[in-house]
């Protein structure tokens, strides 16, 4: 009976979140819900974007994404490594003042995804080959400063996923043969957040972003096997499956020390237990082909950020930051379709305003996960993974 274990994802952050939504946010160690950096408050914390000074402004850009997993296998001197496509994570941001309180805003993000790719003959070639996962998060938002201390904003978020998986399939344990499985779909969730200017100096931020469940139908199961065995695996196979992508709670401060030095923390906790299982249900079964479970049982975690800015000049901000991310992947479930391990990311970056409406925003991201040696139980598959992610970023600022 073959058991399809199928559609994790890893990388830019722990589980399949992706941290790069602003490089403003992204050279400050991601941080941003307790401070104003801008339209990306749009995703960081809506109720922040109420304190916008300027009546109009966009951001926009993108991030080349340059990521290695390393196995080795215990007991032998076997080692494989990703051969992973650059990922290609963007954001694009626009909001407008309808009066002194209220502003309306919208955000394109790209907050989950990943390219994972293995040698197609390495030893975990029956668990996953390579996979491509996106979610596109459109989110349209409403932010009303209620006073001079306080904001409020809500975001209704609306997710496109897709996802595109190849593995190998050890048909009755001899012969080979592969399975390609792709699909889209379309969710909802909701964005939240409360935003307080405690003192000229300090502010406080809180944010929710909601669970969204992606629920995919009538995805496309595409088998390739000898002919002797296609009774087995039949042409236009169809498959539903359910992922979540897990809700967020960061609370963020700000601190202003001086005209030139600002400081932020953010404490971000991931409600990863909504993914315990992952369940495929084929439209065709047959004795070869049976619907799986496919235990995952995530744990909650936290993420820790601190980053800090310097005003160089009137036309130059230098930013960096450092952060620690904690594996939701319990021991016993430790995959290559997601290798999941402690991170620690730091990054730096810069503004230049080019003149009073154009800003050019640069980020730099070193993400490295932390050894790890681990099994995955249901397939009594074990080694040690490392990985290290390069993520150099640029995006553009225009406002008046």
């Amino acid at each position: 009976m073959i058991i399809l274990t199928v559609l994790s994802i890893h990388i830019y952050a722990e589980g399949y979140q992706v941290n790069v939504q602003s490089q403003k946010n992204t050279a400050m160690g991601h941080t941003g819900t307790g401070l104003l950096l801008g339209t990306s408050s749009i995703h960081f914390n809506p109720g922040a974007l109420g304190f916008m000074q300027k009546d109009f402004e966009f951001s926009f850009g993108g991030t080349a994404v340059f990521s290695k997993v390393s196995y080795s296998q215990k007991g032998s001197n076997y080692q494989s490594e990703t051969d992973s496509p650059i990922g290609t994570p963007f954001y694009a941001y626009a909001a407008k003042k309808i009066n002194e309180k209220l502003v309306l805003g919208i955000g394109l993000t790209t907050p989950y995804g990943n390219s994972l790719a293995w040698e197609d003959d390495w030893a975990g070639r029956y668990l996953i080959q390579n996979i491509s996962l996106s979610a596109i998060v459109a989110q349209p938002t409403l932010s009303y400063r209620l006073s001079d201390k306080w904001g409020i904003g809500i975001g209704a978020m609306v997710v496109f996923g897709s996802v595109d998986l190849n593995r190998a399939l050890p048909v009755d344990g001899t012969v080979p043969g592969s399975v390609s499985m792709e699909g889209s779909t379309t969710a909802l969730g909701f964005n939240v957040g409360a935003f307080f200017k405690a003192s000229p100096q300090l502010s406080l931020g809180l944010n929710y972003r909601s669970k969204v469940t992606m629920e995919m139908e009538g995805g496309d199961a595409d088998f390739t096997v000898p002919s002797a065995l296609r009774i087995y695996f039949p042409s236009g196979n169809k498959f539903d499956a359910e992922l979540p992508l897990p809700a967020n709670l960061t609370l963020g401060v700000g601190y202003q020390i001086n005209d030139k030095v600002t400081l932020a923390a953010d404490f971000q906790y991931v409600f990863w237990d909504a993914y315990k299982e992952l369940y495929f249900d084929f439209e065709t079964n047959t004795s070869l082909l049976a619907d799986s479970p496919n235990p995952r049982n995530y744990e909650n975690t936290l993420i820790y950020r601190l980053g800090a800015e310097y005003k160089q000049s009137e036309n130059l901000i230098l930013r960096a930051g450092i952060y620690f991310d904690e594996t939701p992947v319990s021991e016993d479930y430790l995959n290559p379709e997601t290798p999941g391990m402690n991170k620690i990311g730091m990054s730096t970056g810069a503004s230049y305003m080019l003149n009073d409406k154009l800003t050019v925003d640069l980020s730099l991201l070193f993400i490295v996960g932390l050894d790890r040696d681990a099994s995955y139980l249901p397939a009594n598959f074990s080694g040690t993974y490392d990985s290290q992610a390069f993520l150099p970023g640029v995006g553009l600022t225009y406002s008046f």
